[in-house]
């Protein structure tokens, strides 16, 4: 099976994977919220091919944009979400990002921000982090978390050593630190 680099490499710039992959995919986050966005779209992308996910992508991060906007969604937020076709319409997902939205906002009271709390686990191996988010978010299972944690620089193999984004992105410190 081929890695997402070398299935990427020859496609058009404009492509959404390409794009993904070149800016996005195995880079770390600019910022909680970025943190955040990154961790729903791994949720969305749970049971569908993730060519619907990054077509969806720009109108998914308009809607759940923010943490604390996020946050403070009540049901009849739920239900706007819910009938609007440029997003992946499952209430079970869109519940569980709320409550994680509203996890994150305890995170940050406590460590300053998600990324001090992610930072204050690292490195750890797959399976803690597995289990740690299994016990502190919703609709975060082992390939949600893995993909996340890969895609955020927090686990390697992001990208494959023969991809030109391979140090830009750290994977070789994550490899050698990760226990």
């Amino acid at each position: 099976m081929s890695s997402y680099c070398e299935a990427v490499r020859n496609l058009p710039l404009d492509n959404l994977h390409r794009q993904h992959h070149d800016t996005e995919h195995g880079f770390k986050a600019k910022n909680d919220d970025d943190l955040f966005r990154r961790l729903i779209l791994e949720i969305n992308q749970a049971g569908l091919s993730f060519d619907i996910v990054l077509k969806k992508k720009e109108q998914i991060y308009k809607e759940f944009s923010s943490i604390k906007k996020t946050a403070r969604y009540a049901n009849k937020d739920i239900n706007r979400l819910i009938n609007n076709p440029s997003i992946i319409r499952n209430k079970l997902k869109i519940r569980a990002i709320i409550f994680n939205a509203i996890k994150i906002l305890e995170i940050q009271d406590k460590y300053g921000s998600f990324k001090s709390w992610l930072d204050s686990y690292y490195p750890q191996s797959k399976e803690n982090w597995i289990n740690l988010f299994k016990k502190t978010f919703k609709f975060t299972g082992p390939e949600i978390v893995n993909e996340f944690l890969m895609g955020t620089c927090y686990l390697p193999g992001a990208h494959t050593s023969s991809c030109k984004f391979y140090t830009q992105n750290s994977a070789k410190k994550v490899a050698q630190k990760v226990i």
